[in-house]
């Protein structure tokens, strides 16, 4: 059973997991149009791209942080692009954002079926959905790493000035620029990339869906504005910040991360950075739903099969096309 998607707050669900029915094809149901193009780093004003040399080390004068000695390393990445059967032509349409999407040739089509139900049920809008490949790399001083784990706004900036028009531009059609029509869903980096992008962007970004979030110090290059990485969001950030517009599903799993790498500075527990995020998000009085999963581990395949459908419906509570 999953958490209620007319409630906020923290849940638990498990040890055992199914399947949710909306990833099924259902026969009569408007089918969404899936299709892919990519971008290329040479294109790109925001990210040429990097790549390690090697694994890094602690740097002995600030364990916050690693001696990394990174390439330029150019990149593509497949841009998958779903179109509700419901959009009408010239007109403004919600969006979802969705980091770490899959590889040119390989669409997420059961992730389609997922879209094409619930908007069919009329449990979330009619939204185009944007799932963008990552750089490369998964670890300090990569690609993925510079765009997923640093403190900015760069990459939401990125995502609105070089990527949202090419898929306008492509398709033929408009995508709203009201951030409360707009949500962002990731896991792992993915997942702290969508908060970042609203935290920094709460003009764009309004609904935030985080599987495992790493809202732990993985920022890489060091940065004194935010020098505990995405740790600083639960340390400082949030508490001493007026809240802002942002709506956020959260799910950590009592198997998650624990310090996967070199680093002892004592901000690389997912689950403590999670249950600290949650912690303090209701402190502040956020709209949140945090779910912590039983007898599994880090972005677990079971957990998003069984709860996404709900997240979904839950994050876009209070739009209006989302209603019953």
């Amino acid at each position: 059973m999953n958490a209620p998607v007319n409630q906020n707050g923290d849940f638990l669900i498990g040890p055992e997991y199914l399947p949710a029915p909306e990833w099924k094809f259902v026969p009569g149901t408007p089918q969404g149009a899936v299709s892919q193009f990519t971008l290329q780093s040479n294109d790109s004003k925001y990210y040429p791209g990097i790549a390690p040399d090697a694994s890094g080390r602690v740097d002995p004068k600030n364990p916050k942080t690693m001696i990394l000695k990174p390439h330029s390393r150019p990149w593509q990445r497949a841009v998958t692009v779903y179109i509700p059967a419901q959009y009408k032509s010239g007109t403004e349409a919600p969006l979802l954002v969705v980091h770490d999407g899959p590889k040119l040739g390989s669409p997420d089509m059961d992730f389609a079926h997922v879209l094409d139900n619930l908007i069919n049920q009329h449990r979330v809008p009619a939204m185009i959905a944007i799932m963008l490949q990552n750089g490369g790399g998964d670890m300090q001083g990569s690609e993925r790493g510079l765009e997923y784990d640093t403190v900015s706004g760069k990459f939401a900036e990125f995502v609105e000035h070089e990527v949202l028009p090419q898929v306008e531009a492509r398709y033929h059609i408009k995508l709203t620029h009201d951030p409360d029509g707009r949500a962002a869903m990731g896991c792992s980096s993915g997942a702290a990339a969508a908060f970042t992008m609203a935290w920094f962007h709460p003009e764009w970004y309004h609904r935030v869906i985080s599987y495992s979030g790493t809202f732990v110090n993985q920022q890489w290059p060091y940065n004194p504005a935010s020098p505990d990485g995405a740790w600083n969001y639960h340390e400082r950030l949030i508490a001493s910040t007026k809240p802002k517009p942002i709506r956020v599903w959260m799910q950590v799993a009592d198997r998650d991360l624990l310090n996967p790498n070199v680093m002892r500075d004592g901000m690389h527990d997912w689950v403590v950075a999670n249950h600290r995020m949650a912690a303090v998000l209701e402190k502040k009085g956020y709209q949140y739903q945090y779910v912590f999963t039983l007898n599994t581990g880090h972005c677990a395949p079971k957990v998003r099969g069984q709860t996404l459908p709900e997240a979904l419906e839950w994050v876009w509570q209070g739009y209006p096309f989302a209603q019953r």
